[in-house]
């Protein structure tokens, strides 16, 4: 199908122009009105999105469903997808239906609220397809408004400051990218990603302000785009926004940005730090490996003091976004196929765990652990649920959870065995507070008289966990269905990391004998 991933893009947007100039008023079927059309919009762009996965071919390393064409200014709109970045896509189409289903009750300005998803929507895929150095950019940082406008509006008491904190923290960070890509642009000629990647940016030593530094201009463009891609994860130690956001941001506002914004961090590091920076992904991988290991370790006995419920799982996702990044600068097809299967199954999970506070928070409108126990007396379905995804995160075999955190470890394994240890010892911490959590909520006697008329999960609720537990399970039992699709790709990336760096260490073995 031609022009299918542009499609697939846009078509949450036209939605939202659609219920920007079309619905008037704010009455019971105004509302009811929006909702369908946000929901009608999402599943529709799922579906389309689903020809993407079934054309695609796994063995084609190169970009698929390539669009190409003139835009403004010199620049190009060019759009295609490769085994690293399809899954994101489908992920994050997958979610949308999902995350608007659970935003059913919401009464407040609501064609406004639906209207911010969709457009978020356009500009998550947009993320994952854009195949233009500028082109990403926009999309990359435009993502940053309507989260701010949902977390700001339609969230918590100290909804502002999360909103700012969550604005300022990403968008400072991408200040320095988009100095790097104009750097790049003088050096290659040309902003196009495909033609990039293939581009050999120096990596002589390099002196600046009396200063040798080793890796020369690739590794002035790296920590340009990692300081960008660091907070989006985020990584320790600038991560102090995602707790805050997640707090204060609605629930549906936290399934996204746990799910497929935090995704965005990664996926930056797969496409532009790896392959294009490889010198300097070698030189400061280490230094990436030690800073995910404490973000591992830290951020897990953090979340074990947690009071609130979000808060807890917010540094949960911290630490699991910690071995994503030791999987990906691991370079090697082990951790790297852990790092991409364990954010696609991140995206599952998390996504479930805030969906079960949101459950309960409908209920009681407090997030606070100390206001539940004993649950499982009057939501015997809640309670199964919750007790399935706690134990995915927590890394279960037979669940996606176990799939990401063994192969990222067997990855590192292979380049640093103190980091592998030290990484392993977060399985048995999250077992500790996810346990800890679901003790606390579920289990035990139902003594406290506001929970004694409280009630199980409705129709709309279960059907709405029925197909994240689905792909719990089958990716868990099945990991094939992603690692067949990814491993041509990583493959490629892996051995032209490979190539580059031994080809940086021959010629710096010749430039010493000179």
């Amino acid at each position: 199908m031609e022009n299918l991933l542009s499609i697939v893009t846009f078509t949450p947007l036209v939605a939202a122009i659609i219920l920007a100039l079309f619905l008037r008023g704010d009455d019971a079927a105004a509302q009811r009105n929006a909702k369908w059309l946000a929901l009608i919009a999402t599943t529709a762009t799922f579906l389309v999105s689903l020809f993407i996965l079934i054309g695609f071919d796994p063995s084609d390393t190169g970009f698929q469903f390539v669009e190409n064409r003139e835009w403004i200014l010199g620049l190009r709109y060019k759009l295609g997808v490769d085994g690293i970045s399809v899954l994101f896509v489908m992920l994050t189409t997958f979610l949308m239906p999902l995350t608007i289903a659970a935003c059913w009750d919401v009464t407040y300005r609501v064609k406004e609220y639906m209207i911010a998803f969709l457009i978020l929507e356009s500009l998550m895929i947009g993320v994952f397809v854009a195949l233009d150095l500028v082109l990403f950019y926009l999309f990359f940082e435009a993502g940053l408004i309507p989260m701010f406008l949902i977390i700001g509006i339609w969230g918590g008491k100290d909804r502002i400051y999360a909103s700012f904190k969550f604005f300022l923290y990403t968008f400072l960070g991408s200040v320095l990218m988009l100095v790097a890509m104009v750097s790049m642009y003088w050096q290659a000629g040309t902003t196009d990603i495909p033609t990039l990647l293939n581009h050999q940016f120096a990596s002589a030593p390099l002196t600046l302000m009396g200063w040798q530094i080793m890796g020369g201009v690739q590794t002035l463009l790296w920590l340009a785009f990692f300081a960008s891609f660091a907070v989006k994860m985020p990584m320790w130690p600038v991560h102090t926004w995602l707790p805050d956001a997640h707090v204060q941001a609605p629930t549906g506002a936290s399934v996204l940005l746990a799910a497929v914004m935090l995704k965005m961090g990664g996926y930056g590091f797969l496409r532009f730090s790896l392959p294009m920076f490889p010198v300097a992904s070698d030189l400061l991988g280490p230094f990436v490996l030690w800073l995910s290991v404490i973000a591992i370790v830290y951020t897990s006995l953090v979340a074990l003091v947690q009071q609130d419920m979000k808060k807890l799982i917010a540094y949960s996702s911290v630490a699991h976004m910690g071995y994503v990044t030791m999987g990906i600068f691991a370079a090697n097809q082990q951790g790297l196929d852990g790092a991409i299967f364990q954010m696609i199954s991140h995206g599952f999970v998390s996504g479930a765990l805030f969906l079960c506070v949101g459950v309960v928070y409908d209920r009681m409108h407090t997030r606070e652990i100390s206001a539940y126990g004993g649950l499982v007396n009057r939501m015997p379905a809640y309670a199964a649920v919750f007790l399935f995804f706690t134990m995915a995160n927590v890394g279960l075999p037979g669940t996606s959870g176990f799939i990401g955190e063994f192969l990222t470890i067997v990855g590192v394994f292979q380049v640093n065995t103190w980091v592998a240890t030290f990484a392993a010892t977060g399985v048995i911490l999250s077992a500790c507070y996810a346990l800890w959590l679901y003790r606390r909520v579920v289990l035990g006697d139902l003594v406290k008289e506001s929970l004694k008329s409280i009630t199980d999960m409705t129709r709309r609720e279960k059907a709405i966990f029925a197909p994240l537990v689905a792909m719990t399970l089958l990716l868990g039992v099945y990991p094939s269905l992603v690692t067949d699709i990814i491993g041509p790709s990583v493959a490629n990336l892996v051995q032209g990391y490979e190539t580059a760096v031994a080809q940086a260490g021959e010629a710096a073995t010749r430039l010493a004998r000179n």
